[in-house]
């Protein structure tokens, strides 16, 4: 099973940034275009009442003032056991939003 660190670098390598927050506490000064992602419930499987596998998720924000940046698809293409969420506009900001299964 991955770990939150693994999730971490590959968030890093795959929008070419360090700009990559778990759970930032609140008043952070955040740096944009940026990824925050925090923990959310698992996903457990069962077969015959025994437990077979069992997955973590996360609720993962892509950040950035661009709308037409390609970040939403890399994101989708690159993890297939994500789900788009939803999109909102803050303070100038594009958010999208995915649930992803990691």
């Amino acid at each position: 099973m991955a770990s939150r660190l693994d999730l971490q670098k590959e968030l890093e390598e795959l929008f070419e940034t360090t700009h990559v927050y778990f759970q930032p506490p609140e008043g952070f000064k955040l740096k944009y275009p940026c990824v925050i992602y925090t923990r959310r419930s698992g996903d457990t499987r069962f077969a015959d009442n025994i437990p077979y596998s069992f997955y973590k998720s996360y609720d993962v924000t892509l950040i950035r003032k661009d709308p037409e940046s390609d970040w939403v698809d890399k994101f989708a293409l690159h993890f297939p056991m994500s789900r788009y969420d939803r999109n909102f506009k803050t303070d100038n900001l594009e958010h999208d939003t995915f649930v992803i299964y990691y």
